[in-house]
């Protein structure tokens, strides 16, 4: 590329309608998220625009005084933790957040990027493991800052992301179960395929470890970190003779399911069976008997994730990952191992 295709160091639009093949107004569509035009033309102009290290100018038009939050799903209630420390700061910031249900627990579905372009917010916060190079690539031509809220712990390395400390939440959880002389302690965690339950059934692995016992394969169980996924397997792990005296739940609402199968087997919480949670729900506090569990900072993640969105670091260093810690809260839900 000439040097008079470069204003101040900003490849100009012309140059890469020129090297795209295609026409000024074409290349002003893909910028402001047009969908009447091809993806073919669509992802070539994008790839030149990130290649070229193409920026808006300031006499682009204004973004919108808006934060996106997009979730996969908005039942879980940690979903309103996260809700309420991103609209904190974007109240402290004078913008209104906008919530977006989309795609999967991976990545926001297709159409939703055709709308966020056209809405043209102040920037993105996003509750997913993943995003496709075609959605970092898109955003990143549009001008529009993003950032991973990652309770999987598994960013790409050059997306701005928070996430919490899963392995050392997985540790504590089962120390204490085992400080307490459980040496049948079972896990019931969250999806194999996410990074975060796969941490924290290392953090139960490596206390058991630590602990001196060897952790029973069949007391291993994957879940999708909901009521019912916690009440299914834990009616199936308390079935029978050699049932564990310990259940460390891979979240507050597997944990939930874990009570109420307790109560239908005639098991008491926790004279009979001691239970620990994750994450640390307000809800967790008023279940019968209230939780013990591991405190997720999920407010603290949403807030530090959008102060990220609206100071974007422009140094051109490598994406700023923050982990925030976790720690155990002692409640009712646990106690010595019963007597045999």
């Amino acid at each position: 590329m000439h040097d008079d295709d470069e204003v101040s160091g900003r490849v100009t639009l012309a140059a890469v309608a020129k090297e795209a093949g295609v026409s000024m107004p074409t290349v002003s569509k893909v910028l402001n998220g047009r969908s009447d035009v091809s993806r073919t033309t669509r992802d070539r102009v994008e790839r030149l625009l990130q290649d070229r290290g193409y920026r808006r100018r300031a006499s682009s038009p204004p973004r919108s005084p808006l934060i996106e939050l997009v979730f996969h799903e908005l039942e879980s209630v940690w979903a309103m933790e996260l809700i309420r420390g991103v609209d904190g700061v974007a109240r402290q910031n004078r913008a209104t957040v906008v919530l977006t249900e989309s795609g999967t627990r991976h990545a926001p579905a297709p159409d939703w990027l055709d709308g966020v372009l056209r809405r043209r917010p102040l920037g993105v916060v996003l509750v997913f493991s993943l995003l496709p190079e075609s959605v970092k690539r898109r955003l990143r031509a549009a001008g529009i800052p993003f950032v991973v809220i990652d309770p999987a712990g598994d960013p790409d390395p050059d997306v701005p992301s928070v996430g919490s400390a899963n392995w050392a939440g997985g540790l504590a959880a089962t120390r204490h179960l085992t400080d307490l002389g459980h040496e049948r302690v079972a896990i019931v965690t969250g999806p194999e395929d996410m990074l975060c339950s796969l941490a924290r059934l290392d953090g139960y692995r490596s206390a058991m470890a630590m602990a001196g016992l060897e952790p029973d394969p069949r007391l291993t169980r994957f879940g999708d970190f909901h009521v019912q996924s916690g009440f299914e397997h834990a009616l199936a792990l308390l079935e029978g003779p050699g049932r564990p005296t310990a259940i460390f739940a891979g979240s507050d609402l597997q944990a939930l399911g874990v009570l109420e199968a307790a109560r239908l087997k005639g098991l008491r919480v926790p004279e009979d069976l001691s239970v620990v949670g994750y994450d640390d729900v307000p809800l967790a506090q008023w279940s019968s008997p209230p939780l013990t569990t591991v405190h997720q900072p999920l407010r603290n993640m949403a807030e530090e994730a959008t102060r990220m969105l609206l100071t974007p670091d422009d140094s051109g260093k490598a994406a700023q990952r923050i982990e925030l810690a976790t720690h155990l809260v002692v409640r009712q839900s646990t106690a010595a191992r019963p007597a045999t």
